[in-house]
């Protein structure tokens, strides 16, 4: 006998919502990364405090086969944070305390 799909789960099986649903995950990870580093531009020192513990969890969530899609979204939000893939030797992430580390 032939089970019925329920609409919840046509619903899933839609690529074009499937496409949708990855779209907005993506981009909500590089809307929370964006608030989390705009916290390190303020001068009150507890809240860039948070604002580094919070996008060090965020960049370590991030699954590695969403992290080219929302780097796309970091440049367009104009970030400096950027997430590399984890084949390669570096670190899995860049954000401005690296590079003013360096200065």
């Amino acid at each position: 006998m032939q089970r019925f799909l329920s609409h919840c789960e046509f619903r899933s099986f839609d690529p074009l919502r499937r496409r949708l649903r990855r779209w907005q995950e993506v981009r909500t990870w590089a809307r929370l990364i964006r608030e989390a580093e705009s916290l390190w531009h303020v001068d009150v020192r507890e809240l860039r405090h948070l604002g580094a513990i919070e996008l060090s969890q965020l960049l370590d969530e991030v699954p590695p086969t969403e992290r080219i899609r929302v780097n796309r979204w970091l440049i367009r939000y104009s970030v400096e944070t950027r997430l590399t893939c984890p084949q390669n030797d570096q670190k899995e992430w860049t954000t401005p305390l690296d590079s003013s580390s360096t200065r």
